[in-house]
């Protein structure tokens, strides 16, 4: 009998859809992508309509040959690639290699690797999208001209081997004008002031100074805070009203992609690249037991809380079982859809009521565990009744001052029961709070309220929360600046490339990032402009519902992007040069003033004569790190061995350079602990995108290490070093490679 072919990107998805369909299909994958813009040219003819070149990926050859083997045997080949831009382009490109042996092609969409979803993808076959196609094209295209047009222009002004993107930049410009903000930031001193109240009847309890003379209290400094007290001090105070209020909290929505990421990074400390990963595996499917390969969540890449009615059905019984009545709205919750929501697929949910997650918790690893207890849990709550509680505001009046304290009280959790919702606030920075106290349950209007105690407390305002991966994409997506399938991807992006750190979850602009933003700003200002990156995205959304043809939005990009880059680009040499720092600092083996400069490993010095005159040196706050090494002799000259710095970080060369060259890496001053003879040294991958340790006796002696070894002994088993740690949650500890006994930072410390 023949067989239907189906193609879908990965084996895992392959393996769970082949078991919902008969023996008359084959299931194969393309394991992602087959086709590529090239990598050694733009691969966009701007003088033809911006016609766009694909390649073969190296190394998909064979797994596109089998496909078209498969292809010429089969009776109709569907293609059900992710049902998303980036899934059309890629069912497009198996198309483009198929039709020439087998011509009945179509196109299938699955929400969700279920047997029903599956089933309904292939009872509605379709034809591939051509607007979603060239959606992802222009996409593709634009991201491809600014990378190739833009970044030779950074290697001219700085150095080979940075890069710009279309829409990193923009989300690089957002990190780096935060960090102007907090640099520019200056603290200002404010106070409050607390009391301690107490009536006959009641336990003491506290209350915040909130009005002198009817308007908000300014206490700017000690002197001001001391008159308030003494002032207060001398009022006669009673509680002037008691206000007791019903207070409603409706459970959030259901997750789409932007606040999934958000809370798998805040709730599960996730990277959004991590999160996505682990939810593809759960829409995909992974093994549940006796039932196989199964897809436990819908389509991950989404911007709409749109929920099915037979899902909505499902969840609701399923809370009348497990919650009862009470915790059952009369009716579904409905959610309002998003400004910028193209509503394509339903939000994030589970596929089936059936796998709880108590009932798949043994066959899940502990990451992918979390991630999907976290979306259940959400669904589940967003279709329960609202937590309620009961709200009591107090004011205690005397003079011209009023005090006021409010507590909340719960009265029933409702959703609550299965989502607590509780925000970390300013970006997860705890602020410094007041003290308080919960309310006594008998106060009421007209009773007298002695003053105990005045707590007062000293305050600083604060700069704006850096951006932590979460508050990054909720921003983007605030702002229209990517789509659900990109956010992951320009974060992680941002941060490979080096212009940004991430330090306890939060992302720090370094001065290589500061450099090139302001590079891009100044001569870019339309690129990385905000408005202009969400107007493109809107101009894709065009392309893919019909309402634009891809080489008007192309030349409505193109056109004035070229005329910016031709202008700036004559002037390359001058604006490298105003970038580089003259100094008083003379170069010792020419003579000549030494200028400071851009390099792969940050700023250095050089002398002004490159290239005749090679000489180079670290800044001072650099050098003075390496003070230990003062003295050393060169082995071959016996001159003085000094810092230098090049565009592969610092080194020892020898003060007689030219006539001798001798250089050497710097030594940790740390022996090696495999040979006993050599001493570790600080080393960079082929690539130079990450550091290691290694022994300098290479490659005579091969240690290495990628944790940066502390010349301190472990005590628990005697190992001659021990090596510096870091996770999110625990911050920097030392931990013994031999052994794994792990220290505080601040205990080794004390032991030394």
């Amino acid at each position: 009998m023949e067989k239907s072919l189906i193609i879908v990107e990965s084996p895992s998805k392959a393996k769970t859809i082949n078991k919902y369909l008969g023996k008359e299909y084959v299931v194969e994958a393309s394991v992602g992508h087959i086709k590529n813009l090239p990598k050694s040219k733009l691969g966009v003819d701007v003088e033809n309509e911006f016609e766009v070149t694909y390649e073969n990926i190296v190394g998909k050859d064979e797994v596109i040959e089998k496909l078209r083997n498969r292809a010429a045997k089969a009776k109709t080949i569907f293609l059900a690639t992710d049902p998303d831009r980036e899934g059309e382009a890629i069912a497009a490109h198996l198309a483009s290699e198929i039709r020439g042996i087998n011509k009945n092609i179509k196109r299938v969409l699955f929400h969700e690797i279920t047997a029903e979803g599956v089933q309904e993808g292939m009872r509605h076959p379709k034809k591939i999208d051509a607007h979603l196609v060239m959606s992802q094209q222009a996409r593709r295209a634009m991201d491809r001209i600014v990378g190739y047009k833009v970044t030779p222009f950074i290697w001219k002004t700085m150095y080979y081997g940075l890069s710009a993107g279309r829409v990193q930049s923009v989300a690089l410009r957002l990190i780096c004008e935060r960090e102007e903000q907090i640099r520019a930031f200056v603290p200002e001193e404010y106070w409050s002031i607390t009391g301690e109240f107490q009536t006959s009847q009641s336990e003491p309890f506290l209350a915040k100074l909130q009005k002198v003379a009817g308007a908000e209290p300014r206490i700017p400094d000690e002197t001001t805070m001391r008159g308030y007290l003494e002032d207060i001090q001398k009022q006669k105070f009673e509680i002037k009203n008691v206000e007791r209020k019903p207070v409603k909290r409706n459970a959030p929505a259901p997750f789409i992609t932007s606040t999934l990421q958000q809370e798998a990074a805040r709730r599960l400390r996730m990277s959004a690249k991590r999160a996505m990963m682990l939810a593809q595996k759960l829409y995909e499917g992974v093994e549940v037991g006796e039932d196989g390969p199964t897809g436990l969540i819908t389509y991950m890449r989404t911007d709409s809380t749109r929920l099915s009615a037979e899902a909505v059905a499902h969840v609701r019984e399923y809370i009348y079982d497990n919650y009862g009545k009470e915790y059952l709205p009369k009716e579904p919750r409905l959610f309002k859809k998003g400004k910028s929501s193209q509503d394509a697929h339903e939000a994030i949910r589970p596929t089936s009521m059936k796998y709880s997650p108590k009932m798949v918790k043994k066959h899940l690893d502990k990451d992918i565990y979390a991630l999907y207890e976290l979306i259940w849990n959400r669904f589940v709550a967003c279709q329960m009744t609202p937590a309620e509680f009961e709200q009591l505001s107090v004011d205690v009046v005397g003079g011209d001052y009023l005090f006021r304290a409010t507590d909340q009280r719960p009265v029933f959790r409702g959703f609550l029961q299965v989502y607590d919702d509780v925000a970390e606030e300013n970006g997860g920075e705890k602020e410094e709070e007041d003290p308080v106290s919960k309310l006594p349950e008998n106060l009421a209007s007209g009773q007298l309220a002695m003053l105990k105690n005045l707590i007062d407390r000293q305050h600083f305002t604060k700069p704006p929360a850096r951006y932590s991966e979460s508050s990054l994409v909720k921003e983007l997506e605030s702002l229209g600046i990517g789509r659900p399938s990109t956010y992951a991807m320009i974060v992680s992006t941002v941060i490979a490339r080096t212009y940004v750190e991430q330090k306890d979850r939060k992302l720090f602009a370094n001065e290589l990032g500061m450099q090139v933003n302001k590079l891009l700003v100044q001569y870019f200002p339309d690129i990385v402009n905000v408005k202009f990156t969400a107007l493109m995205e809107a101009e894709l959304d065009t392309i893919a519902s019909g309402k634009q043809t891809y080489i008007k939005v192309m030349k409505d990009f193109y056109d004035p992007f070229i005329r910016a880059l031709e202008k700036v680009d004559k002037n390359a040499q001058k604006i490298k040069k105003s970038l580089q720092q003259e100094t008083e600092e003379i170069c010792e083996v020419c003579g000549r003033k030494m200028i400071i400069k851009w390099g792969r490993n940050g700023r250095f010095m050089a002398c002004v004569g490159y290239p005749a005159c090679k000489n180079t040196k670290p800044l001072a706050e650099d050098a003075a790190k390496h003070e230990h090494l003062v003295g050393m002799k060169c082995e071959l000259c016996g001159g003085d061995m000094v810092v230098k710095a090049g565009r592969f970080g610092t080194f020892l060369g020898c003060s007689n350079y030219p006539t001798c060259k001798n250089t050497k890496p710097i030594s940790m001053g740390i022996p090696c602990p495999k040979c006993k003879t050599g001493d570790l040294v600080e080393r960079k991958t082929k690539k130079g995108k990450r550091v290691f340790y290694g022994c300098n006796r290479y490659p005579e002696c091969d240690f290495a290490s990628w944790d940066k070894p502390v010349n301190q002994p472990c005590s628990n088993c005697g190992s001659t070093y021990i090596v510096n740690k870091y996770t999110q949650t625990r911050g920097e500890y030392l931990k013994c490679p031999e052994c794994g006994e792990e220290f505080e930072k601040e205990q080794m410390a004390v032991g030394a």
